[in-house]
């Protein structure tokens, strides 16, 4: 069968190295694909079929998943076995940025835009958020593990944590637990900015 062989090169390649899957850093190089092929992680949960939050338990390596499962969120990429575990991105040295070098991760109403190109071997992510008026992250709120905060720039972006909801301008700021339930919207009449931070990365 086909997942059996490529089961097989993926024991060649662990054994080669004298590791296991255990030992792989499965969390940054898939979210580093997934980045790379401007997927967010609800848009790759729809394509597998896997919740959103088992995708973002993986990325933050805080749940490993067998090989038949990774190869079940990998067919959503779409990227091989093999080919996902020979792969070692390069750990980013770059310590500066300009404007037009952030990369947009986002979609739709919501803007995202990243400080670095790729966030491998980094344990903190940092956003440009931009909400036109209504974007919404969604009715259901977003649950993963880590923390996050952020401040507002401009424009009034409605934050609820919990059962406990804020509405947030220009100066005012968010940091919490990313397990407890939250979600964010624009309620304003025109677009609100963000910077945010989060750790693990998430996105």
């Amino acid at each position: 069968m086909k997942l059996n062989n490529e089961e097989d090169r993926v024991c060649d390649i662990l054994d080669n190295a004298n590791g296991s899957i255990m030992s792989v850093d499965i969390g940054s190089r898939l979210r580093h694909l997934r980045i790379a092929h401007k997927l967010s992680q609800r848009e790759l949960a729809k394509r597998t079929g896997v919740p959103n939050s088992t995708i973002s338990l993986i990325e933050s390596n805080a749940s490993n998943p067998s090989v038949g499962a990774l190869k079940r969120i990998l067919d959503g990429i779409p990227i091989g076995l093999a080919e996902f575990f020979a792969f070692e991105p390069e750990r980013p040295k770059k310590a500066f940025y300009a404007a037009e070098e952030l990369v947009e991760i986002g979609k739709g109403a919501i803007s995202y835009k990243q400080v670095g190109e790729t966030l491998f071997g980094r344990s903190l992510q940092i956003l440009k958020e931009c909400y036109q008026p209504g974007g919404d992250t969604g009715k259901i709120p977003l649950v993963h593990e880590g923390e996050e905060g952020g401040v507002v720039l401009s424009g009034r972006l409605e934050v609820t944590v919990d059962d406990e909801r804020r509405i947030l301008g220009p100066g005012d700021a968010y940091y919490f637990e990313s397990r407890r339930p939250h979600r964010f919207r624009c309620v304003g009449p025109v677009p609100c900015e963000v910077i945010s931070a989060c750790t693990p990365p998430t996105f």
